[in-house]
């Protein structure tokens, strides 16, 4: 008896047991509508990221396109800048020459003229008003090129514009340290000297 009861009893237990491994795997597979309703919306945030950075990405991409055209654009506008900078640099230098050569033209024609007359006259105070109005002519064509001659007899002495070639006894103590006599003119051009004074210094 006590044998049956227990085949019975083993047979209750595997039916119970089969039981609640059943109702355990339906519980498992069940998933609430709450928590998939839950999931949806992060997983459409996660897409709505990624459309999001890869429209940026598209766009930086195209930003960095348009400015390296923008870079080789101004290269080449800078090339072509140097270059015709330059050539009108070498224009105007050649023209300018040009310019002062054929404004010195008719000082020359003058000169020849002079030197005729003095063959040919025998007036030497005609002559020699001839060649002052010939240099008074040549001096205003160097005053409207901003050429100007540099001060020195009698001035003190400047390093700036001033170079002593010698120094010689001062005629009287005022005159120390100034120039007591010009050997070669200086001059200046636009302020700025193209030749010094050659002067001769009292001590």
């Amino acid at each position: 008896m006590s044998d049956k009861k227990n085949k019975k009893n083993e047979i209750h237990d595997e039916k119970s047991g089969t039981q609640s491994t059943e109702e355990a795997a339906v519980e498992t597979s069940e998933v609430p509508e709450n928590v998939a309703d839950e999931n949806l919306p992060e997983a459409e945030d996660a897409a709505s990221d990624a459309a999001s950075l890869t429209a940026e990405i598209e766009e930086l991409k195209a930003q960095i396109e348009q400015l390296n055209k923008d870079k080789l654009l101004l290269m080449a506008d800078f090339e072509n800048y140097r270059k015709r900078t330059l050539r009108e640099k070498a224009d105007l230098i050649k023209s300018g020459g040009e310019d002062c050569l054929k404004r010195i033209l008719p000082l020359v024609d003058d000169f020849e003229r002079g030197l005729l007359a003095i063959n040919e006259s025998a007036d030497v105070e005609a002559v020699k008003e001839g060649m002052t109005l010939i240099y008074n002519k040549f001096k205003t064509f160097l005053d409207q090129h901003g050429i100007k001659e540099i001060p020195a007899k009698d001035e003190d002495f400047n390093t700036e514009y001033h170079e002593a070639v010698t120094t010689f006894p001062a005629p009287s103590p005022e005159m120390k340290g100034k120039v007591i006599d010009c050997v070669q003119k200086g001059y200046t051009m636009n302020d700025k000297v193209i030749r010094f004074a050659k002067v001769v210094v009292g001590e």
